[in-house]
């Protein structure tokens, strides 16, 4: 069987295969630089409906206490009440609410967005990078985005001003997804 070649070959059920993908993010430090980090727990699924794709949906669930910059101190400010506050918000959400596409392999999904307990729309840029059946005989779709979030419209406020002015870290934050999903039987 060949790969799938339209949008129409594509229409059914997946989910996502964490193994193969990466949700991250971006965040101004110290007003000189970045830390990137990403989430290593997070389940979710896709419907893509090709002959109306404004049927389509897709849902992402995140572990917080997954969190990961390379380094262990930083992830343990990160969760604490400080920051995401994971003992009282253990899951970040994502429930798209409108999926339109925007050229031949762009798309934008709108969601409501959850983090510690705020829900916000967000839209998502994505691009549709391929879709192909591994060695394994699965059906797999990719696509990749990143959308900027204020994290203070979330509740997360946390900041520490700095000696030569500005603040420790910025308010605006990238998220990044590099999706990976299998087509469900």
């Amino acid at each position: 069987m060949t790969a799938p070649t339209t949008l129409a070959e594509l229409t059914g059920d997946y989910t996502l295969d964490p193994a193969h993908s990466r949700i991250g993010f971006v965040a101004r430090h110290a007003m000189v630089t970045k830390v990137r980090g990403a989430f290593n727990e997070f389940s979710g699924t896709v419907h893509i409906d090709g002959a109306d794709v404004s049927r389509s949906s897709a849902t992402v669930t995140i572990k917080v206490d997954s969190i990961d910059t390379r380094n262990a101190d930083r992830d343990a400010h990160l969760r604490t009440n400080d920051f995401l506050q994971v003992a009282d918000y253990p899951e970040i959400t994502f429930t798209s609410t409108d999926i339109k596409q925007t050229g031949e392999d762009s798309y934008e999904v709108t969601g409501d967005l959850t983090i510690k307990g705020v829900t916000r729309s967000v839209t998502i840029p994505l691009t549709l990078e391929g879709a192909a059946r591994d060695p394994f005989g699965n059906n797999r779709v990719g696509f990749e985005g990143s959308t900027t979030i204020n994290r203070s419209d979330f509740g997360v406020t946390w900041n520490a001003p700095l000696e030569t002015g500005g603040v420790l870290v910025g308010d605006k934050v990238t998220l990044e997804f590099e999706i990976s999903a299998i087509r469900q039987a």
